[in-house]
């Protein structure tokens, strides 16, 4: 069977499942301007198990290090690039199959804004790509939206 009828047998939950590679982060402004968050080149790593798990790292490529080698020590300014190169949750997943969107249900999360929060995210699956948005980004202020790319890991 091929790859694409075998997707269009499979719920989209079970699409879903497994670990996925960051291709790009983007915030997109009101006039349409896309701003990249973690740079050209961002990494990260998406996994959903069959049970309902996830759990989701993105960072800016070439980060720093912290001139001490000790994360206690850091500068202010080591400890800011750290905190706006970095956004790290994980918790539980829902999908509701009809609105092609999932949800996560976040316990916690490097933003600690958003833990025991709900982030629903409308999503587009096309083969190995995954491309979902978030309706209000950690930055960009009223009408960014932000846009997460990933391509399923071979």
């Amino acid at each position: 069977m091929s790859r694409d009828a075998d997707a269009r047998e499979k719920s989209l939950q079970e699409q879903l499942v497994g670990t996925w590679t960051l291709v790009l982060v983007d915030n997109v402004l009101p006039d349409g301007t896309r701003v990249q968050l973690y740079g050209a080149a961002p990494q990260g790593l998406l996994m959903f198990d069959g049970q309902g798990r996830y759990s989701i790292h993105i960072l800016r490529a070439g980060r720093a290090r912290f001139a001490s080698s000790d994360k206690s020590q850091g500068t202010p300014e080591e400890n800011q690039a750290t905190v706006r190169g970095t956004n790290s949750h994980f918790g539980r997943y829902s999908v509701n199959e009809k609105e092609r969107m999932f949800t996560f249900h976040i316990d916690h999360a490097s933003f600690p804004n958003w833990e025991g929060t709900e982030q629903r995210r409308t999503f587009t699956l096309t083969g190995d790509e995954l491309t979902y948005l978030v309706p209000a980004p950690t930055t960009g202020g009223t009408g960014t939206v932000g846009e997460v790319k990933w391509r399923r890991a071979k």
